[in-house]
């Protein structure tokens, strides 16, 4: 439990249309929000799409896919296997999905948002003022982050591009594992002043991990499109939920130290 007095929302208007604090989900009776992620309006041709191996076992095929529950039980895998991320729990990630805008190939194929300030602080000070991200909760168990995929974009990349994409998001997770990300010196924090050392990394790291032969079954998603995936099983789903915003507070005053 935090160390931190409850704060309460500075209301502007009516306190009913404010955002909350937090978040909380109850399983069974009140599960994290599930929802179908829309295809592209203009599917490609399906008689030039290629076959889907019958090797691959995405699940049943009378049943939507859970991208979701597929990309967590592989991160599951990959965390447990790789060195380099000993330091996350996962089961304090949510991992979610979002629609794209566009068909495009380009632009964000995934992003990971922390729910704490920088240091892992839940409050920090600026300007005169207390701001708060919002909390989410699964019963007692509290996020730190909150790691999304946007569909069909990540799906329409290639094996690799996918392995990396995947990598390069658990390397945010900061170090600590306290809310905050990875950190690096100078003004390029968040992707060091190289992005192609970067990716380079992240490509050694995929490579490490398939090296040694994992499960094929985690990863048979990552080789089909999100078309594909949606032929066979009729539809793709996975979780959606709101992305945090940072609430301004007043009337407490936060124990721990604030950024400035």
């Amino acid at each position: 439990m935090d160390n931190i007095q409850q704060p309460t929302p500075c209301v502007v208007g009516s306190s009913s249309s404010w955002p909350p604090l937090a978040f909380h989900w109850q399983e069974p009776e009140d599960p994290l929000p599930v929802r179908v992620i829309r295809a592209p309006r203009t599917l490609p041709n399906q008689n030039a799409m290629p076959d889907i191996p019958p090797w691959l076992d995405t699940g049943p095929a009378d049943r939507p896919f859970d991208f979701t529950r597929h990309v967590r039980r592989l991160l599951e895998d990959i965390v447990a296997r790789c060195d380099h991320f000993a330091h996350i729990q996962l089961e304090r990630v949510l991992i979610g999905a979002f629609g794209a805008r566009t068909n495009g190939v380009h632009g964000v194929q995934a992003r990971v948002t922390p729910l704490r300030f920088a240091g892992g602080q839940l409050v920090r000070q600026r300007r005169g003022c207390h701001f708060q991200v919002q909390r989410y909760f699964l019963g007692d168990l509290e996020f730190l982050y909150l790691m999304s995929f946007c569909l069909p974009r990540f799906l329409n990349q290639d094996f690799d591009s996918k392995f990396i994409t995947l990598f390069h998001e658990l390397h945010h997770i900061g170090p600590e594992f306290n809310g905050d990300l990875r950190r690096h010196h100078g003004r390029y924090h968040v992707h060091t002043g190289s992005r192609k050392h970067y990716d380079r990394l992240m490509a050694d790291l995929a490579r490490t991990y398939l090296a040694g032969k994992p499960n094929p079954d985690l990863h048979a998603f990552i080789r089909l499109n999100f078309c594909q995936l949606h032929d066979k099983h009729g539809a793709v789903h996975g979780v959606v939920v709101p992305r945090p915003k940072v609430i301004p507070l007043f009337g407490f005053m936060p124990v721990a130290a604030s950024e400035p």
